[in-house]
């Protein structure tokens, strides 16, 4: 029995040796360590030189411009858009009274005149209009000069005009 009580207690110190051996591998004698994050928080004032300050201050102002064009140039082509759709309606009404005209015209049995073949004052059947006058164009400098270009010739040629 001795034998077995011997037996008993190797037995006991392995298993308390295995015990004590695998807490102090799990964890360490004075705990588990922690990590820390530190973010500092001083800041360090730059020295910065007047040219990069007005560098800066010409980049920030080009941003501005820049983004004030585009807001102009899209407003500018909503305006154009709504242009166009006001012409366009224009150009609609103008073709209907071409068209309300000519039926107006082939009603009343008028002959269709093309106001781009009669001339300025003229009617379209070729009678000169009694309320326009032809007026004379005037003379240039140039064309009152006497070909020699005298000024005594040049006077003369003036008094008589």
């Amino acid at each position: 029995m001795r034998t077995k009580r011997n037996i008993l207690a190797f037995v006991a110190a392995v298993v308390c040796c295995l015990v004590l051996i695998s807490r102090y591998t799990s964890e360490p004698i004075q705990g588990s360590q922690k990590t820390y994050e530190i973010e500092p928080q001083i800041t360090n004032l730059q020295y910065r030189t007047d040219a990069a300050r007005a560098i800066d201050a010409y980049e920030r102002i080009m941003e501005r411009y820049m983004s004030q064009t585009e807001r102009n140039l899209l407003s500018l082509g909503t305006d154009i858009r709504d242009v166009t759709k006001k012409m366009d309606s224009i150009d609609d009404k103008l073709a209907q009274l071409c068209q309300r005209i000519a039926r107006i015209e082939k009603a009343l049995g008028i002959e269709k005149s093309d106001p781009k073949l009669a001339p300025e004052g003229q009617a379209a059947e070729g009678k000169s209009s009694p309320a326009v006058k032809k007026v004379p164009q005037p003379k240039s400098a140039l064309q009152r000069l006497p070909s020699d270009g005298s000024p005594d010739d040049k006077s003369k040629k003036l008094k008589k005009d």
